[in-house]
């Protein structure tokens, strides 16, 4: 299976200077991870993710007043459609780090997820078996 086929094409894009209350507020209501920041004074695209917001905040930083380009990753490992999701978890196991941008001839196409990558090779979700009167 390859990353086009599990990466999610609906992606959150901010701009640097998105608060990080109005980046976690958007991607609670979206229920992701990540958001894709594009920031041409600091080299195009970059990421922002849960992880960068909770570490800001766990220092005691004002999420009302720090801005995402002082929390965006710039170093970003990016993947291709035609990647394997395995050379995806490889990607994200090496780097350390739990989602990766997709571009496609050089455009952001989507982003793909541990969530996602676990969601293909786990069989679909099955009722928990129920319990018998006297067992």
């Amino acid at each position: 299976m390859l990353v086009r086929d599990a990466m999610s094409t609906v992606i959150l894009t901010l701009g640097p200077a998105h608060t990080l209350r109005e980046a976690a507020t958007l991607m609670s209501a979206r229920r992701i991870g990540a958001a894709v920041v594009f920031d041409p004074d600091a080299g195009g695209i970059g990421i922002l993710t849960e992880r960068d917001i909770l570490n800001s905040v766990g220092l005691g930083q004002n999420p009302d007043t720090e801005r995402a380009h002082a929390h965006t990753t710039t170093d970003v490992v990016f993947a291709a459609p035609t990647w394997t999701l395995e050379e995806a978890a490889r990607a994200m196991a090496h780097g350390g780090f739990r989602h990766l941008i997709v571009l496609d001839r050089g455009e952001v196409a989507g982003i793909v997820s541990v969530r996602d990558i676990i969601r293909c090779w786990s069989p679909a979700r099955e009722p928990a078996p129920l319990a018998r009167a006297g067992s």
